[in-house]
């Protein structure tokens, strides 16, 4: 392993300008759960970098706040267990406490972010399906000013983002739950604990006297990247909310995985994940947002 400097700015001007004048040789460093993996293991895969910029003193990227008009804004640096530990958040995300749980175990959360696991971008994150689902923006900073990015559009490869070298996430920012609404992510591992999803599904749904408003539907580990099924979704608008409603969601989200066969399973068995999946995590979204009516 090579030697990296470290430096660990207090605001955001500062963070900010470290990796501007890094030239595209330093890494954000938000939890370090798998940067420091991969700094030791596969250093090529984050850029080889010569610096590592520690955003943790940063106030920004720790604020995790909740207001019943803005919704819900989470730094990017903010641990899963505060996440999860928030009756706020709890209250009216469930879906992002689903997600938010299973990011490996109970050591791992207290230093993991979902916004490192946005940035990490690999396919199989457990958080972006969800935020996908639940229409969530990354707020992005740089020297050239700040920019809102859907998070559907932010992952553009394996390991791969919208960030350019001098960018850095800021927080993440979820709209307000509407009446009536549900959200729900499951995934299938071939263990119980902090295991690899072979596929997942992040849903949310909106319904109103028996019929779908809306609805977005996201999976994980089936494609490039975290995959945004929004045929899937516009399918159930206007819908009964039924299971034939439901099954031909599924079946649109099978229909939209472009899986590999690998060590954890064939393209067939994945894809039959994606449409068994989705149906049930659409079915206990119903259930969730009946729970509001």
């Amino acid at each position: 392993m090579k030697w990296i400097d470290y430096a660990r700015p207090e605001s955001l001007d500062e963070a900010v300008n470290l990796l501007a004048d890094a030239g595209g040789t330093a890494r954000p460093l938000a939890g370090g759960t798998d940067l420091i993996v991969l700094l030791r293991t596969n250093a090529e895969r984050v850029g080889n970098p010569d610096l590592v910029v520690d955003v943790k003193g940063v106030p920004e990227l720790n604020e995790l706040r909740y207001d019943d008009d803005c919704g819900l804004t989470v730094g990017a640096a903010v641990e899963c267990y505060r996440i999860y530990s928030d009756e706020a958040v709890a209250c009216k995300y469930p879906g992002l406490i689903d997600s938010a749980s299973l990011i490996g175990g109970i050591q791992i959360q207290g230093r993991a972010s979902i916004g490192g696991n946005l940035c990490n971008a690999t396919p199989s994150a457990d958080t972006i399906p969800m935020l996908i689902a639940l229409g969530a923006t990354a707020n992005v900073t740089g020297p050239n000013g700040s920019r809102e990015v859907a998070v559907e559009d932010f992952c553009t490869g394996p390991s791969r983002t919208v960030l350019a070298p001098d960018e850095l996430l800021v927080s993440i920012s979820i709209p307000a739950p509407k009446a009536n609404q549900g959200a729900r992510y499951i995934r299938f591992i071939p263990r119980n604990e902090m295991d690899i999803a072979v596929a997942g599904a992040g849903v949310s749904v909106q319904i109103k006297d028996g019929v779908f408003e809306s609805a977005r539907i996201a999976l994980a580990s089936v494609a490039p990247t975290p995959l945004f099924v929004r045929e899937a979704g516009d399918a159930l608008a206007g819908e009964p909310v039924n299971d034939e409603s439901i099954d031909k969601a599924a079946q649109l989200a099978m229909a939209a995985a472009t899986p590999i066969t690998d060590m954890r399973g064939t393209v067939e068995y994945r894809k039959r994940l994606c449409e068994v999946l989705t149906r049930r995590a659409l079915n206990t979204a119903v259930e969730r947002a009946k729970g509001g009516e």
